[in-house]
């Protein structure tokens, strides 16, 4: 089984299959507009526009999962996100990514990736284990997705090779991105 098994809903509502990017090296995100890692989009834009001609390609999934932090209906959030950050990567139709009502796509990948923790040095890392640890403790255990900003980076063939958490910076990954796509232009 790969990603490009899984259909998905763009924000106007149409059905796609991410077959559609075979070939390409993916980062799927879940995304929020109102949470305090929503900077990341600025991010993400400039790992979309420096490795887009490389073949890479983020895609982001707005969730209203995590405290209410994506309020906005699917037109709103990509208008936020472009006349906020810039983005001009796909933004699909909100989703849940965890427990019973999640989108298989986020099923599928939180099941191949476990969750290996937060990267606690970050600034906003405290925060968010105390919000977890008072307000949501049932999303503590397993691999489910955690919070908003939680990064998968999909090889072009499909398969998942890495998992990065809230408090991983996209910059940070880059290495990861370059490394995928020298391997895959050989």
């Amino acid at each position: 089984m790969s990603v490009h098994e899984f259909s998905v809903k763009t924000a106007s509502g149409l059905t796609t299959r991410l077959s559609r990017y075979e070939g390409k090296v993916l980062l799927i995100v879940n995304t929020a507009t109102k949470c305090g890692f929503t900077p990341q989009l600025g991010d993400l834009q400039r790992l979309q526009e420096r490795y887009k001609e490389q073949g890479f390609q983020v895609l982001g999934f707005p969730s209203n999962q995590f405290d209410d932090q994506e309020p906005l209906k699917d037109g709103e959030i990509t208008e936020f996100c472009a006349l906020n950050h810039g983005v001009n990567f796909p933004i699909f139709k909100k989703i849940d990514v965890r427990d019973e009502s999640a989108h298989p796509l986020f099923t599928y990948l939180a099941s191949q990736k476990p969750f290996e923790g937060f990267d606690e040095r970050h600034p906003v890392a405290k925060l968010l284990l105390s919000i977890l640890h008072d307000r949501y403790t049932h999303y503590l255990p397993g691999d489910s997705i955690k919070w908003n900003f939680t990064k998968f980076l999909i090889d072009g063939d499909g398969n998942v090779i890495k998992r990065y958490e809230s408090t991983a910076e996209p910059i940070d990954i880059e290495a990861d991105i370059e490394k995928l796509l020298e391997a895959q232009a050989v």
